[in-house]
């Protein structure tokens, strides 16, 4: 492996990131337009459906066929999820494994 694939691989694993900062933070800003809509159901739809196309689309051309590429865009993706979880909570709530989930009692 040369100096040249390793760089390539680092680009397809920031663009990996880009493509999930994209896609995560394209439903926060989603939910939060789609609250108020009076047609909540299309907001959803629609930025499911560009979301989806556009990261299906650059997951395709970028991976390039190769199965290291595509490992690489999906740990980006998977990071990315976690960096948009990060920024966007808000700074007194708490995480959701640090929240009581109250269940139903058992007979």
């Amino acid at each position: 492996m040369t100096g040249t694939d390793v760089l390539v691989l680092i680009l397809v694993f920031a663009a990996g990131v880009l493509l999930g900062v994209f896609f995560f933070g394209g439903l926060r800003w989603t939910v939060r337009r789609g609250i108020r809509s009076p047609r909540p159901a299309l907001w959803f739809f629609c930025s499911f459906l560009i979301r989806m196309v556009f990261l299906l689309a650059a997951l395709y051309f970028l991976s390039g066929g190769s199965p290291i590429r595509l490992l690489l865009l999906g740990a980006g993706i998977l990071l990315a999820r976690s960096l948009v979880l990060r920024w966007t909570q808000s700074p007194g709530k708490k995480s959701l494994p640090e929240q009581e989930v109250l269940h139903a009692p058992q007979p």
